[in-house]
């Protein structure tokens, strides 16, 4: 964390890993940002995967299930409930919410082997070697998680998705759509506040892991839609210029100034499969809402 913050303080704007947000307090307030009414994507995804539960299982094959950046895992049931895959990893930062979320699963599908994997996936240049870990693997990727990258990074992470499942392998991953401003805006600035409370929770962390000392109250959150980038920008934005030192090193900031926390990039489904493609994938199906808000695509590694 200190050698990632030194790199991050360096950059103009100031930007942190957006995983940095999920330490045991993070991850119970992104589940209320999801349980907003403003915060549709998670509720969309979860009922087109409950929806197609089966046919999508079918899709994918049998093989053992590997799931980035799990979270809470609540995705994933109805991919489980059709008995098609010999087992499930789950990769994912926060050590809490994956022994919670193993432990619930295994209760739920007893007859499917749960593994859990504490890591930061997009780092990880290889599978660690484990009995569970077998050929077929395939790749399940919700949430619009590639979103938090920027386009260069997220076609690196595919190519990264493509070497750690190896040869034959499938992805299943899901991505929040370009839509009107204003809703986009009121997703990642809920009125009751979850979104801020999220983004300011990392000023605790940092303080309390790395000896910060950030003044919370001196930073006012904020998400924005950025039109030509197509991507929300969430930000804490210093209110006073100020010093703070983290990591046992000193970083100005000027009034107004922000510390970018999180970028949230939207996808028209032409504009990801031109990326896939660059990256070594081959699209084999989409599936959309009604609303055609989010997509759900199944890629095929191009060997």
């Amino acid at each position: 964390m200190a050698r990632l913050v030194r790199e991050g303080m360096a950059r103009t704007p100031k930007q942190l890993p957006a995983w940095f947000l999920y330490d045991e307090e993070g991850s119970r307030l992104f589940e209320l940002i999801c349980q907003q009414p403003e915060y549709s994507l998670t509720r969309t995804e979860t009922d087109l995967l409950q929806r197609l539960g089966p046919e999508l299982a079918a899709a994918l094959g049998g093989g053992t299930l590997v799931e980035f950046g799990a979270g809470s895992a609540r995705k994933v049931s109805p991919l489980l409930a059709a008995q098609q895959q010999s087992a499930y990893v789950a990769l994912d930062i926060s050590s809490e919410h994956l022994v919670d979320a193993c432990e619930r699963l295994q209760q739920r599908h007893p007859s499917i082997p749960v593994l859990g994997i504490c890591c930061d996936y997009s780092a990880l240049t290889t599978l660690p070697p484990h009995p569970l870990i077998q050929p077929p693997l395939i790749g399940f990727y919700p949430g619009s998680s590639l979103g938090n990258f920027d386009p260069a990074s997220a076609g690196r992470l595919l190519q990264q998705f493509a070497r750690l499942l190896g040869e034959g392998s499938r992805l299943l991953i899901g991505l929040d759509q370009p839509k009107a401003a204003g809703r986009l805006e009121a997703a990642y600035n809920d009125a009751a506040g979850w979104s801020a409370a999220f983004a300011l929770n990392l000023l605790h962390r940092l303080n309390r892991e790395l000896g910060g000392t950030f003044a919370p109250q001196s930073f006012a959150y904020r998400a924005h839609w950025d039109a030509a980038n197509s991507r929300i920008a969430m930000a804490l934005v210093s209110q006073v210029a100020q010093e703070v030192t983290l990591a046992g090193e000193t970083h100005a900031f000027t009034a107004g100034e922000p510390l970018i926390t999180e970028y949230s990039v939207k996808y028209s489904p032409e504009r990801f499969l031109a990326l896939a493609r660059e990256a070594g994938w081959r699209p084999l199906a989409r599936w959309s809402d009604d609303a055609d808000d989010l997509s759900l695509h199944l890629l095929e590694r191009a060997d």
